[in-house]
C-alpha cells in the first residue's frame, strides 16, 4: 500500500448541489490509519463531500491537499489512491458476482475471487448479480475494497443492508486496512464497526 506520509488535508471546502450551496468553509485532516466519519442530517453534504474528495466533483472554493500537494491536479494519480463505494451498490446484474469485480481487479491487479472470499461470496462467484439478495449485492459492491492497495477508502453508507455477520466482516477487512496505513471517510446514520473515529458534523 503506498500510504501517504502527511495523509490527507481540506482546506476551506464549499460545495454546491445544483445551485445549492450545501457546505463550505469545512476544514479537516487525516493522517495514515485514521478515520473520519461524517454525520449529519439527510441533504447536509455527506455524499457530495465524498464524491469531492473522490475527484468526481470540483470544490467551488478552498483545497484538497494529499501530502501537502494539490490532491486534484492529477486526477488520474487521485484516483488510484481512492477507492469509493457509493450508496448505490453499481452492481451489473446480467454479470456474475465474479464477473462484476474483473475490470476492477484487472486495473487494479488484485483477484476477484480472493475479493468474493473477503465478504464471504466465494461460493456465490458464478451466480448472477440478479439472483443476489440486497445484503448481498451491498457485500458484493464492498468487495471492490479488497482489490488492490488504494490508501484511501470512501464510504458512503457502507453497512445498508448488511446482517450482523456481515458487518463483523466489513469491521475485520476495515481494520486490517487501517492496519496497513490506509484511512478512511465514512458517510453513515448509523455506528460503523470503527475503533477510535472521529467525527466530522454537516448541516
Amino acid at each position: 500500500m503506498s500510504a501517504a506520509g502527511e495523509g490527507l488535508t481540506a482546506e476551506a471546502l464549499a460545495a454546491f448541489r445544483g445551485e445549492r450551496l450545501v457546505f463550505r468553509d469545512l476544514g479537516f485532516s487525516l493522517a495514515p490509519a485514521e478515520a473520519l466519519v461524517l454525520v449529519g442530517p439527510n441533504g447536509s453534504g455527506k455524499s457530495t463531500l465524498l464524491r469531492l474528495l473522490a475527484g468526481l466533483v470540483r470544490p467551488a472554493a478552498g483545497r484538497l491537499l494529499w501530502d501537502r500537494e494539490d490532491a486534484l491536479a492529477d486526477l488520474p494519480a487521485h484516483a488510484a489512491r481512492v477507492v469509493y463505494v457509493g450508496h448505490q451498490d453499481a452492481v451489473k446484474p446480467g454479470l456474475t458476482a465474479a464477473e462484476n469485480l474483473r475490470f476492477a481487479a484487472a486495473l487494479t491487479g488484485g483477484v476477484a475471487a480472493e475479493a468474493l472470499a473477503a465478504v464471504g461470496l466465494e461460493r456465490l462467484a458464478d451466480l448472477p448479480a440478479r439472483m443476489l439478495s440486497a445484503g448481498q449485492k451491498r457485500r458484493l459492491a464492498l468487495a471492490r475494497l479488497a482489490l488492490g492497495s488504494a490508501p484511501l477508502w470512501l464510504l458512503d453508507e457502507p453497512t445498508l443492508g448488511l446482517d450482523t455477520v456481515s458487518i463483523d466482516r466489513f469491521g475485520g477487512l476495515l481494520a486490517a486496512h487501517r492496519g496497513r496505513g490506509g484511512m478512511v471517510v465514512a458517510a453513515t446514520h448509523v455506528p460503523l464497526p470503527l475503533a477510535g473515529t472521529r467525527e466530522l458534523r454537516l448541516g
